[in-house]
């Protein structure tokens, strides 16, 4: 336990220190997203909006839901909070095969190369989240105090998606497979969330696996406080208990798996 407890101070130390890498990394990585681009940022706002026109379309049309609230807003505000988690891993799965000069011969922590696209991912969420609002105003949907839930919301998805960004970018280190086989993971996986479809309208062994999947409750906790004007409900508080679990054990085994990065690389 002692030898835990040193591990994290060490680790939290070494992010203090190099914490200017992390900004002009985070600030290189945003830069060459969009680089060479005639819509610039606005690819951030433009593939939510695509896909809320396309289900809408499905689901008010084809197969009707009920959603409490206007589709269109029921979709935007899931596809907007997906894309942060799905974007986020897409790219720092490859953040250490991608770097392998810096990763071989100059020291820092490595955690710093999935934690810069993880941020990039964020400032696009953070973008897309003002067509939301835009959608919030449209429909007449207005905050209420439950809104104050929602810094621990995000606080939540950051850390539940890190984690995950940690994992795949050591997995994809040690098995170069992992970057095709995750893409199918990820299409399956944002099926078996409540993105689309609100989780009472789906049963049988789907709807199990949505009750058990972490982002499930995380995406709904969203829509609870800025659609709902609600509290997030108890599942929220069990994906809360997995995300920072799972970050705190992520992090303290790819700080100790470092070592092996450089002769993998």
């Amino acid at each position: 336990m002692t030898h835990i407890v040193a591990d994290f101070r060490e680790m939290i130390a070494e992010q203090i220190q190099y914490r200017e890498l992390l900004y002009q990394m985070t600030k290189r990585d945003l830069l060459l997203r969009y680089k060479q681009t005639v819509m610039g940022f606005a690819w951030a706002i433009f593939m939510p909006l695509v896909n809320t026109v396309v289900f809408s379309v499905i689901f008010t049309r084809v197969a009707p839901l009920d959603t409490g609230v206007p589709y269109p807003l029921f979709a935007y505000c899931g596809l907007c909070t997906w894309n942060f988690f799905a974007s986020s891993l897409r790219f720092a799965t490859n953040s250490l095969t991608s770097n392998p000069n810096l990763v071989s011969k100059v020291y820092f922590p490595r955690e710093i190369f999935p934690l810069a696209t993880t941020l990039v991912s964020f400032v696009d969420f953070l973008i897309s989240a003002v067509v939301l609002l835009g959608l919030m105003i449209y429909y007449g949907v207005m905050p209420t105090s439950a809104l104050l839930f929602l810094p621990l919301i995000v606080v939540v998805h950051f850390a539940f998606t890190l984690a995950m960004a940690l994992l795949l970018s050591m997995s994809n280190l040690f098995f170069r497979d992992v970057k095709y086989l995750f893409e199918v993971v990820l299409t399956v996986w944002m099926f078996v969330t409540s993105v689309l479809y609100p989780l009472d309208s789906v049963t049988g062994t789907t709807g199990l696996i949505m009750r058990l999947n972490p982002m499930t409750p995380i995406i709904d906790g969203y829509r609870s406080v800025l659609l709902f004007g609600r509290a997030p409900g108890i599942e929220f508080v069990a994906s809360a208990s997995v995300a920072f679990v799972l970050l705190a054990a992520v992090w303290l085994l790819f700080h100790r798996a470092e070592f092996a990065f450089a002769e993998n690389i």
